[in-house]
């Protein structure tokens, strides 16, 4: 199967961008989420494209902290010419300008922002299904699962989700970084109560900050900013057993 289904991947970009930690600050695209996956697919020879529903982003503010950014990340960032910000600065797609066949795998990053708008993305779900109808991997880490309830399987009707075991952030992730109430009271659905409402089993992590990630066939998923790239190690491998 993987010699028939072309080796480029799409990884799915949230374009909610809006104050949501205690400081004022915002949330938006989690920068490692998707520099990650572009990093181990870009590595390996697949072709990568970045979309948003919209077409638009910006960035999470807490994602730009030493605490999540330094070293060899940091070093990307503040690289205006590195592939990955170019992809991403002036190059990024809309979800409804997309040629889902394109595509052999679908990656989806995320940051709080993805609880905003991945639920709705139906151009983004779209693309997600399609690579998975046609046989292809589908992953996502951190708040990005909460994307997966909407992609349907036409073979069943039901979320590609159903009846699977996946993980995402955490609530006492939610709680550790001071953000529960306002999610609470701006109505959107935390990632294990949006998972296990589509059927899913959910895994958590032992530390809401460990490295966890969870393969489930040609599903994969990863529970946090530390997860990325080892979800996408498992999304690529996943698609390399293809056969």
């Amino acid at each position: 199967m993987a010699a028939t289904l072309p080796r480029k991947a799409l990884i799915s970009i949230s374009c909610y961008h809006g104050v949501i930690y205690p400081d004022g600050t915002k949330t938006g695209l989690f920068y490692t989420e998707a520099l990650h996956p572009f990093e181990v697919l870009t590595q390996a020879g697949f072709e990568v494209d970045l979309a948003s529903e919209t077409g638009t982003y910006g960035l999470d503010d807490l994602s730009l902290t030493d605490r999540f950014l330094a070293g060899d990340d940091k070093a990307v960032y503040e690289n205006a010419n590195h592939p990955f910000n170019v992809k991403l600065t002036s190059q990024l797609k809309k979800a409804a300008d997309l040629e889902p066949d394109q595509y052999g795998l679908f990656f989806g990053s995320a940051g709080h922002a993805a609880l905003y708008d991945y639920p709705t993305a139906r151009g983004l779900q779209a693309a997600a299904a399609n690579v998975w109808q046609r046989g292809g991997i589908v992953a996502a880490v951190c708040h990005g699962p909460v994307l997966l309830p909407g992609v349907i399987d036409v073979a069943t009707g039901e979320s590609i989700i159903d009846g699977k075991t996946v993980t995402g952030f955490t609530v006492e992730g939610e709680v550790v970084l001071k953000v529960l109430d306002k999610l609470a009271s701006d109505g959107v659905a935390l990632v294990v109560d949006a998972v296990t409402k589509a059927g899913a089993d959910y895994s958590s992590p032992m530390q809401p900050f460990d490295d966890y990630s969870i393969t489930g066939g040609r599903l994969v998923t990863g529970a946090n900013p530390a997860s990325a790239r080892s979800a996408a190690q498992r999304a690529l491998k996943a698609f390399d057993a293809l056969a």
